[in-house]
């Protein structure tokens, strides 16, 4: 793929992704189908015409119009309403990947199309721009409006008794931390080289610093090489997830360079207010973490969850250590970009080190992540163990000081010894 492609196709997607694109499009569409129809009313044999009246459809058009008006607005009070208990329960995180929802959008565009749609046709028998003869088509339209109403009527009620639940969260955060982290084990660099600490950096080195503050959402590293004069080498030290201040260096470039460069290497950086699932490895283990800590506050004490969520960030990382043990790494594609990747010990502390500390002084979380953390620790990845048995060391630190019986550190200390 061209360099030049690779941003596009990125924004794109995240467009796609969005809640205004589907209803804009099923809105324009609706438009379109509503004057066709005046268009193509003369192709209509009278004898078939004269089946239907204009007085036939006018009612069931402003029946229409009245109704989906208040189905469309009680949907997107719903749909707001179901974020916001999903954030508050589990996340504030969680409120991106609903906005993702397709279900949800495609509901919502349906009676929004069809409110568009029966609006714009009244709109035009109004004005005459529709004859007797297309009193006929318009009332095709009609039924299939209907027939497509009543499904999405069926498939919102099935979806709203999950949409916002705990379980339906968790759900919704373990797929893109699964694919994040399957994407990191096969190309721990987005196809450009890692830049580890074992990697000498020339002594000369130019800087591109950060046109703005905020977190590095997407690197395009296609665009970035083709940017680069010459022979010359990126080095990337802020990996996709992390935060940049304005001025700050952005990436460094062995050999000189033209200010026509410099824009263009920059411009291969989506910079936003917050992280993003897209290229960033971590955010779904530091949401579920989030999830688990939520439970764990005094108000809810709720540990099944906190449980349950231990349980997926250790099948999510056990995968990755699989993966990264299983799976041929692809040969570098972007061989003159460096970029830094998240180590093992940062996935790790994203994934557990909140529950530790929260966790501490319930038995039950207590030995399910010390549990947990011992099963990653005899995992196949040695990089990954390591840093299981240091964080499982540190959470016993923290049940030492927060348990109030010595049976219960007993206890604690014994999970794990018959592995």
């Amino acid at each position: 793929m061209h360099g030049w492609l690779q941003m596009p196709i990125l924004l794109m997607g995240r467009a796609y992704r969005s809640l205004w694109l589907r209803v804009g499009a099923y809105a324009l569409v609706s438009v379109l189908l509503a004057v066709g129809a005046a268009m193509v009313e003369g192709w209509i044999p009278m004898r078939i015409a004269s089946l239907v009246q204009s007085e036939d459809v006018i009612p069931i058009l402003s029946i229409l119009a009245s109704s989906l008006l208040a189905v469309s607005a009680f949907s997107l009070n719903v749909m707001v309403s179901a974020h916001r208990a999903a954030a508050d329960i589990s996340t504030p995180r969680i409120h991106r990947l609903l906005l993702e929802d397709t279900t949800t959008q495609s509901v919502l565009a349906i009676f929004i199309g069809a409110f568009v749609n029966t609006l714009t046709m009244l709109i035009l028998f109004r004005m005459g721009a529709y004859s007797e003869r297309a009193s006929i088509l318009v009332m095709a339209v009609v039924i299939v409006l209907v027939i497509l109403i009543i499904g999405a009527l069926l498939r919102w009620i099935e979806h709203l008794s999950k949409l916002g639940s705990l379980d339906d969260s968790m759900r919704r955060v373990d797929r893109p931390a699964r694919e994040g982290l399957r994407r990191l084990a096969r190309q721990p660099a987005l196809g450009g080289i890692p830049l580890t600490p074992d990697i000498v950096l020339p002594t000369v080195l130019e800087t591109v610093t950060a046109p703005f503050s905020g977190h590095v959402q997407l690197i395009d590293l296609p665009g970035l090489q083709e940017s680069l004069p010459g022979e010359a080498r990126a080095y990337i030290r802020i990996a996709p997830g992390e935060h940049v201040l304005q001025g700050e260096p952005l990436v460094q470039v062995s050999g000189p360079f033209s200010e026509g460069a410099a824009r263009r290497i920059a411009e291969s950086f989506v910079i936003g207010d917050i992280r993003t699932f897209e290229q960033d490895p971590a955010i779904g283990l530091v949401a579920l973490s989030e999830i688990a800590s939520k439970a764990l506050s005094p108000g809810i004490n709720d540990t099944g969850t906190a449980m349950e969520a231990i349980t997926r960030s250790e099948r999510l990382l056990w995968h990755y250590a699989l993966e990264r043990g299983s799976s041929p790494r692809s040969a570098p594609v972007h061989d003159r970009v460096f970029l830094s990747v998240p180590s093992a010990g940062a996935l790790i502390e994203a994934a557990f080190a909140t529950i530790a500390r929260d966790g501490g002084g319930q038995i039950e979380v207590a030995r399910r992540l010390r549990a947990a953390l011992l099963t990653l620790a005899d995992g196949p990845d040695a990089e990954l163990a390591a840093a299981a048995q240091a964080m499982a060391e540190r959470a016993l630190l923290y049940a030492d000081a927060a348990l109030v019986l010595d049976e219960e550190r007993e206890t604690l200390r014994e999970t794990g010894t018959d592995r």
